[in-house]
């Protein structure tokens, strides 16, 4: 078959075309190789590039296992630089990841020949997410914190604390060397309670015991895995925070001797020390509220509290279905909470004690008693029961009856709008409280008319549980309560109540 012109230009036609395609989809493929290669190079240029005497060998041998990472400095005075140097100057192929919260103001004057790499956790909205991630940078197996103003005088500072690291027992998941003055400092031990929402310190060992965390300045060693695990591994305070996530772990950490490791001094302006003293008071707080600590002990026996307080809200919202949020989140009542609790029960009791009143611990409240003489762990208020016609003995709830109003300790009595009972409130601000349920006897049966049809506690009793009435240790003072205790629990809530703790809703939040 003979093929015309035209069918032959237009046959050559799409061959040439076919032709010119795949050039460029080979082209195309070439850079992307092209790039890929110089992305792989670029990445382990250090890991790869030769040493020209031996003494460098273990230079480079730390260099592909160890990324310095500097996390915990100011702004407006450091000796950043200074410490770059210093690792630098012993190992120049080492990565320096340097964490920042934001762009630092003044920036910092870094060496240019350095693999430096300051990255900022703030988000912006012209950056890719990752530009915000340290993790980018640190591919080597370990990690290794320094402080600002720590200088590295010689390679076996960081080389025994990497072959200390291999020596450990399998707890020990981080190894530390002491920054200027003395060889070592004090270990100390932490419990780390999330359900509880404390933090308790307590005293260590000797300087040379395992422990959960190090007073004072240290270079400290880790895996990166182990680093990477951590809910907030560049939380500030650091290392505070990374003692605390660790010792929520059960990790500790090992202190060893190594020749001296010198520090810059800082902070010697009386200006610069009251606002660094006053930036790291800042950092601490959102620490515990970003941890959801609210009570932190000291191992010398102070308390702080975190939480909240009497001129500020209570820590959780409305209550529904008797059953607090925080429950749902395998938490108890938070101890400023019970404490807020304990101060309003005590205060209720004394001035119902003082007016003779006839009273008794009602529901939870009983519970809790019976259990171990204190508020149960997950409650958020204290119940009461009083006979009606003991009120009008006690002028604070007499005087009700014209409303509401605050007393001298801040106490703010009301008739509840909800219910025929009265609530005492923590202040006016934070509305923990007591609720005091009136009953009266008809027939010999204790009622109250009206109940609450959520509580499976609400129900008549026979009036044979308050003659007489007895007490029993709560809150650390005797308060009065039905004359069989156990007997009176199991007719509100069923057999074993007080042996076999549950939460409210049982069907909803299990312990």
């Amino acid at each position: 078959m003979r093929l015309s012109r035209c069918q032959c230009i237009l046959i050559f036609a799409v061959l040439f075309n076919a032709f010119i395609l795949c050039c460029l989809v080979f082209l195309q493929l070439r850079l992307e190789n092209v790039n890929e290669e110089d992305v792989m190079v670029n990445v382990k240029s250090r890991k790869q590039s030769p040493v020209k005497v031996a003494g460098r060998a273990m230079s480079s041998s730390i260099s592909d296992r160890v990324t310095v990472v500097i996390r915990e400095f100011e702004d407006f005075e450091n000796h950043i630089v200074e410490t770059v140097k210093s690792i630098l100057h012993l190992y120049e192929l080492m990565r320096i990841v340097i964490v920042v919260d934001k762009a630092p103001y003044p920036p910092l004057t870094l060496p240019e020949d350095g693999d430096i790499k300051v990255v900022s956790l703030k988000t912006s909205l012209d950056k890719h997410p990752n530009a915000s991630c340290p993790e980018r940078f640190i591919d080597t197996e370990f990690v290794l914190f320094l402080p600002d103003g720590a200088i590295l005088t010689s390679p076996k500072q960081v080389e025994k604390v990497l072959s200390a690291f291999h020596s450990q027992h399998r707890d020990v998941h981080m190894v530390a060397a002491k920054v200027g003055g003395e060889m070592t400092s004090q270990c100390f031990n932490m419990d780390v309670n999330l359900k509880q929402w404390t933090l308790t310190y307590q005293q260590g060992g000797t300087v040379q015991d395992i422990c959960h965390g190090l007073d004072g300045s240290h270079i400290v060693l880790m895996r990166t895995r182990d680093f990477r695990s951590l809910s907030r591994p560049y939380q500030r305070p650091f290392p505070q925070s990374l003692f605390i996530q660790t010792a929520l772990r059960g990790w500790k950490v090992a202190q060893v001797p190594t020749s001296a490791i010198l520090a810059k001094k800082l902070f010697t302006d009386p200006h610069n020390q009251w606002k660094h003293q006053n930036r790291h008071d800042v950092r601490l707080k959102a620490m515990y509220e970003e941890f959801g600590i609210k009570k932190v002990s000291m191992s010398d026996g102070r308390v702080e509290w975190h939480g909240c307080r009497k001129e500020t809200q209570r820590c959780f919202g409305t209550v529904v279905d008797d059953t607090p949020e925080y429950l749902y989140e395998n938490r108890w009542t938070p101890p400023c909470c019970l404490q807020a609790l304990r101060e309003t029960g005590k205060h209720v009791f004394l001035i119902l004690e003082k007016c003779g009143a006839r009273y008794w611990l009602e529901g939870g409240s009983l519970l809790g008693a019976a259990r171990h003489a204190d508020i149960i762990p997950w409650d958020y208020d204290i119940d009461l029961g009083i006979y009606k016609d003991d009120i009008d003995k006690c002028p604070p709830l007499n005087m009700l009856h014209q409303g509401s109003y605050t007393d001298s300790g801040g106490f703010v009595w009301e008739k509840a709008t909800e219910g025929e009972f009265y609530r005492i409130q923590y202040s006016a601000q934070n509305h923990l409280h007591v609720d005091i349920w009136p009953f009266h006897p008809q027939n010999g049966v204790m009622t109250r008319g009206l109940w609450t049809q959520t509580h499976r506690q609400d129900i008549d009793f026979p009036e044979h549980f308050l003659v007489p009435l007895r007490t029993v240790k709560f809150l650390g003072m005797q308060v009065s309560v039905p004359n069989n205790v156990k007997g009176f629990l199991e007719l509100k809530f069923g057999k074993g109540v007080i042996e076999n703790p549950q939460y409210p809703q049982p069907n909803r939040v299990q312990m």
